[in-house]
């Protein structure tokens, strides 16, 4: 995965929509599904370790922006 939007389609794939309205809770949130997807196994360990690289990058970003 190498964007945000790729990570938003894998979730997609199973049935999660995430939109809270608040960019940094929605990847936060797309964090834990991602999270929960690897511990049940229904993700490789390298797309699991880029998901949540990209995710985090993208909050400190937006974190750091807003200051």
């Amino acid at each position: 995965m190498k964007t945000i939007y790729d990570i938003q389609q894998y979730l997609k794939k199973f049935g999660i929509l995430i939109y809270i309205g608040d960019r940094i809770s929605d990847l936060e949130l797309m964090e834990s599904e991602i999270h929960e997807l690897y511990r049940a196994q229904l993700m490789d360990v390298r797309d699991y370790q880029s998901a949540v690289l990209l995710l985090r990058h993208e909050i400190q970003l937006l974190k750091n922006h807003k200051k």
